[in-house]
């Protein structure tokens, strides 16, 4: 933890990592401190040196009254990489940390080398956010947290992690009113859309399948008219960091990561895919089959925990329990016994289905797949089940 003052203010960062990474700078949403990035921050280690920045008015850092700007939030940034020794960095940013990072690479240049443009827009419905502006400095805080809450998650992911949607909520709702307004009056008043052709350093452009606050339409689209941007697209709602780690990591490693730090980008991939793996098939069982890597089977290895852990098991759309009963249905239908039996296993042993789930996925594996195959499946299963009866 480090402080930086500017102006009176005091400015609350983190900086993490291996200092011979290259630096990645993580700015936030409106609304969030730089917790924001916890799910992200594993996934981008081995591949950059973070730095994160509590915006002023948002988590460690002051929050003085009145409106402030993105100039003024752009300064912020710049004097914090001062106090932390970095001439010029990437700066990824979520929606308001987006426009501020836009800021930064207009107003101090130099110290930008690219940018990652999350889920934000160089233009916003001033008259909404004078209107919400209104409501927190009469209200409070809490009165708008449901309703960023319901346009900062998607509601499925929001139904099936309401620890992450309520810890949320509650962080909004004590959110320091006079900061949460201010920053408001920096997304109100900002003037970059007619500026942001001016923005020269490579740009990736991040929008996300279910953001509603800014859509790829009218938003991404717009941005995309930067000279050097690329696009990527991810599953989820207006808060990737929280709901798509996995994907926006992947984005962020492809787009940055240069040809001579292929290797970096390979391995950084292979590590959101061993998470991934880890946690459905559980750390004995990863463990081993790592330990049975041969020459001649270590880059199949490889590459099915990079596409197959990384980017499929990553994916927001489906949850895990979902997820390992369409793998018990199809290795059923196709009869690949072996595989079947691993996640029968690591899915009975640590409770990501029942027994009765299993039983319904094979009832409708008969009708689809035929009553060989389900015959089959559930020998195979029951062998596993006496076995955990076993050891249980």
């Amino acid at each position: 933890m480090a402080t930086t003052i500017r102006d009176g203010v005091r400015l609350h960062w983190r900086l993490e990592g291996a200092a011979d990474r290259p630096l990645l700078v993580l700015l936030n949403s409106i609304g969030t401190d730089l917790s924001l990035w916890d799910r992200t921050v594993p996934l981008l280690l081995p591949a950059f040196r973070l730095l994160r920045i509590d915006t002023r008015g948002a988590g460690g850092s002051d929050a003085p009254a009145g409106d402030y700007s993105l100039s003024m939030l752009a300064d912020d940034v710049a004097a914090i990489l001062d106090d932390a020794g970095v001439e010029r960095a990437v700066v990824a940013g979520v929606s308001l940390g987006g426009m501020v990072a836009m800021q930064l690479a207009l107003d101090h240049p130099a110290r930008v080398s690219a940018l990652a443009l999350i889920c934000t827009s160089a233009t916003m419905d001033p008259a909404a956010w004078t209107a919400r502006i209104e409501t927190v400095r009469q209200k409070g805080t809490a009165a708008i947290a449901d309703m960023a809450v319901g346009r900062f998650l998607s509601t499925g992911f929001a139904a099936r992690h309401p620890e992450i949607a309520d810890s949320l909520r509650d962080g909004i709702a004590r959110q320091c009113d006079a900061g949460y307004a201010g920053a408001g009056a920096a997304i109100r008043d900002m003037a970059l859309a007619g500026r942001i052709g001016g923005i020269t350093v490579p740009t990736l452009v991040v929008t996300a399948t279910l953001d509603v606050s800014t859509p790829y339409a009218g938003h991404g689209e717009h941005l995309m008219t930067i000279p050097r941007a690329c696009h990527a697209g991810v599953d989820g709602a207006h808060l990737p960091p929280i709901e798509a780690p996995g994907a926006l990591a992947t984005a962020l490693c492809r787009f940055l990561c240069t040809a001579d730090a292929a290797s970096d980008a390979a391995d950084m991939l292979f590590d959101v895919g061993l998470l991934n793996r880890r946690r459905v098939l559980g750390d004995a069982w990863v463990d081993a089959s790592l330990a049975k890597r041969t020459p001649f089977t270590a880059d199949f290895q490889a590459m099915i925990t990079r596409v197959a852990w990384g980017e499929i098991w990553g994916r927001p759309g489906l949850d895990d329990r979902t997820r390992r009963l369409l793998v018990l249905a199809i290795t059923c239908a196709l009869g690949r016994w072996e595989e079947f039996a691993l996640h029968v296993r690591a899915g009975l042993a640590q409770g990501g289905f029942t027994t009765d789930d299993l039983k319904e996925v094979l009832m409708q594996t008969a009708v689809y797949a035929g009553v060989p195959a389900a015959n089959t499946g559930f020998a195979e299963a029951q062998k596993i089940i006496a076995m955990l009866e076993l050891e249980a």
